[in-house]
């Protein structure tokens, strides 16, 4: 494979030979540097990138009109944004980009450190890994049908580590595509036209049926490891749906009070009492509810605090760099604050360094997921990771799920 292409968008030449060392510690790349955003944005009509890393505060073109440049640009490559501004900023820059559908790999605070640039390079090396960046699979309805159908969506499962013993509790199944020509694919080069074609429903049941097998298998090593699964909010317009996923899970031998719904941002019910409605009737039946998300989009307080959540997970935005910003910790902690005196398991997601988890752990936020602690991995991958985390009689069920 070619090396990582990265252009590196940045006014002061000390910064240029600064950044050039830090990469040349971490690794082969091949670095193009631009001084602002017109040069930056003449470089990628010249050559396709795999990253572009910009600061934000440059003279001419700042960093957020080359962003809303870069958005428009065929090639789209990932985006990192550094600055010596407040997180704040970065975060509002962040959300330029997501809202114009450019992936953000990183928000690194200046001055820049080799650790920010590690977890900025290891999430690219998995990007390009995952998936062949020069190639852009044809994917449509019959193909995810057939995927559907054959097994090759699978779910793959994040696990969720407890900040009281440092012990796997919990775990979060997500999607993977296993693609006979491409490998395997992640969410987003197959999602959006699965959704486009209406196929979220099937894709629900596909991945509930694995992680009840999973949970099987786990739990006849001596593993009983609660399973939450993504549930796009308004599959819940369909009255009934509580009660098919009841008749599913028992048909299935699955548990109820060990599945938990997280309730996705991406969409909304036709009508809020539909929401409220499928929530109240999913908890009736035994299921947990999780607040994903939460710091993002639209989640808010009278949703919190009105819908019977079990779990309330905190955006990856929120977490990124909270060691190194005052305003973002306090944030932090009055989340986890919040949460606790709601009794709901509280869960940190995106944590990739060891300083984020030491101030998650001292402001009591109950379990943890990212990077740090693991990739997604398969479910035969996740018993292995079950097993070098202690024998199953060490065990403490989660809280919440």
């Amino acid at each position: 494979m070619k090396r990582c292409s990265i252009l590196i968008v940045e006014d002061h030449p000390f910064q240029h030979l600064f950044l050039q060392n830090l990469f040349n510690q971490l690794g082969d790349f091949d670095l193009t540097y631009a001084s602002d955003g017109e040069q930056a944005l003449a470089c990628l009509g010249q050559q396709d990138f795999d990253l572009v890393l910009t600061d934000l505060l440059m003279p001419g073109m700042d960093g957020v009109q080359f962003i809303q440049g870069l958005a428009a640009h065929p090639s789209r490559p990932a985006l990192a944004i550094m600055s010596a501004a407040s997180r704040r900023m970065l975060m509002g820059a962040s959300l330029v980009a997501s809202n114009l559908q450019v992936k953000v790999l990183g928000l690194i605070s200046k001055p820049v450190n080799a650790a920010a640039l590690r977890c900025l390079t290891d999430q690219l090396k998995l990007l390009r890994h995952t998936a062949p960046a020069q190639t852009q699979p044809g994917i449509d309805r019959q193909a995810i049908l057939a995927a559907l159908d054959n097994g090759q969506l699978q779910a793959w499962f994040q696990p969720k580590k407890a900040l009281s013993n440092g012990r796997i509790v919990a775990a979060e199944a997500l999607v993977r595509w296993d693609h006979p020509e491409y490998g395997t694919l992640l969410p987003g080069l197959f999602l959006p036209a699965l959704i486009a074609c209406g196929l979220e429903e099937r894709l629900l049941w596909r991945v509930l049926e694995q992680a009840m097998a999973a949970q099987a298998v786990w739990r006849q090593e001596g593993y009983d490891i609660p399973v939450s699964i993504n549930l796009p909010t308004h599959l819940l317009n369909s009255h009934d749906l509580p009660d098919r996923i009841l008749a599913f899970v028992l048909e299935h031998q699955g548990l109820p009070g060990r599945i938990c719904f997280e309730l996705m941002e991406c969409s909304v019910p036709d009508d809020i009492s539909n929401f409220y409605a499928g929530t109240c009737r999913l908890r009736i039946k035994g299921f947990g509810l999780s607040q994903d998300d939460f710091g993002k989009g639209y989640s808010s307080y009278m949703n919190l605090v009105s819908a019977p959540f079990t779990e309330l997970k905190i955006d990856r935005a929120l977490v990124q760099g909270c060691n190194a910003n005052e305003e973002l910790a306090q944030a932090l902690t009055s989340i986890v604050s919040l949460g606790r005196q709601l009794g709901l398991t509280v869960v940190a997601e995106g944590v990739e360094t060891a300083q984020e988890l030491a101030l998650l752990r001292k402001i009591n936020c109950t379990q943890v997921q990212g990077f740090l602690i693991s990739h997604a991995v398969p479910s035969d991958q996740f018993q292995h990771l079950l097993s070098h985390d202690g024998p199953a009689n060490a065990y403490w069920p989660s809280p919440g799920c």
